[in-house]
């Protein structure tokens, strides 16, 4: 059964600020990037190091977004205004809000979870353990590489009325699986194997080991 998220409970857990729009407004489909966006989704202005996608809301508005989740922008009373059907939030930081979202969504679903990490061999196994659940249950699994700390929300916002979700986990920095389980509270961890092909900005093999090993936290294996 497929759990509604409203801007009040966005609100609510992420501590943002509504500067126009209704707090009873269902989200159900959240994007971030306006190349992609579809009507009726939530778009996510998210920062990076050379931009700061909150400043694209006027055009995530045109393309038909119900709402827009933003960080470091003001919006004056001509926008608000000009789009009088705009829901528009404003948040500290929206990768942190995205993920505060993912995990109240999470935590409406009594459902399995399923978490696949390693160096090697993620995605496959992914697949090869969401082909053999699909066989009995509906599955929601990670597309693409949405395996980081952006991507593996969304995959969660996504959740309508799957049975078990399979999530790839990938890292490029100390801590980040431990981020990424806190939000999806894994019930079964895989790790496929720990190599050197990927351990990034980690650089010691160890180091790269304990934190794939904290996907095992909580886990019932």
């Amino acid at each position: 059964m497929n759990k509604q998220i409203t801007v009040k409970n966005i609100l609510d857990v992420t501590g943002g600020k509504l500067i126009c729009g209704s707090e009873s407004l269902i989200c159900e489909k959240f994007s971030k990037d306006t190349r992609e966006l579809n009507k009726g989704e939530v778009y996510v202005g998210l920062q990076g190091e050379n931009f700061n996608g909150s400043t694209l809301y006027e055009e995530a508005l045109q393309k038909g977004a119900i709402a827009c989740l933003l960080q470091g922008v003001e919006i004056s009373n001509e926008v608000i205004e000009k789009y009088p059907n705009a829901t528009i939030i404003l948040v500290e930081n929206t990768v942190k809000a995205l993920q505060q979202i993912a995990t109240y969504k999470r935590s409406l679903y009594n459902i399995p979870v399923v978490a696949i990490t390693g160096s090697v061999g993620k995605t496959s196994t992914k697949d090869m353990v969401a082909s053999v659940l699909s066989k009995k249950y509906k599955v929601l699994k990670t597309v693409g590489n949405y395996n980081n700390e952006i991507g593996l929300p969304l995959t969660i916002l996504s959740l309508k009325d799957e049975e078990i979700m399979v999530l790839e986990m990938g890292m490029n920095s100390f801590g980040e699986i431990s981020v990424l389980t806190n939000i999806a509270k894994p019930d079964v961890a895989v790790i496929t194997n720990i190599g050197t092909a990927h351990i990034g900005l980690l650089r010691i093999k160890r180091k790269y080991f304990k934190s794939k090993i904290r996907n095992l936290r909580g886990a019932k294996l």
